[in-house]
């Protein structure tokens, strides 16, 4: 019997580290966290001529960017927009989305 429970105890631990450990989604973060919004459904159409087109930009960059707009290392140009988006993202998320970004054409 305490084989059973052990087992059956170590099998839950497994799962849950399993789906913790899961990448986010990037598709699903670029709704959520309402990139859509400004960059456009397709990441090529942003509301504004100014906004940057972010469909196949390289990911290290994509992802430097985010990170610097939200310490405040960046403070140019429209990243004030982003700066009150940005406290809503964490560091997986943001390399998600700019990986997500990079496979767009």
């Amino acid at each position: 019997m305490k084989h059973i429970i052990l087992a059956a105890a170590l099998t839950g631990l497994t799962l849950g580290a399993g789906s913790a450990l899961a990448a986010p989604d990037g598709a699903k973060l670029y709704q959520e966290k309402t990139c859509v919004a400004c960059h456009g459904k397709d990441a090529k159409t942003p509301l504004m001529p100014n906004y940057p087109r972010l469909a196949g930009q390289n990911a290290a960059y994509a992802e430097q960017q985010m990170k610097d707009i939200k310490s405040g290392v960046r403070a140019n140009g429209q990243s004030a927009a982003m700066k009150g988006v940005m406290h809503l993202v964490s560091d997986a998320e943001m390399k998600a989305l700019a990986e997500y970004l990079s496979k767009l054409k």
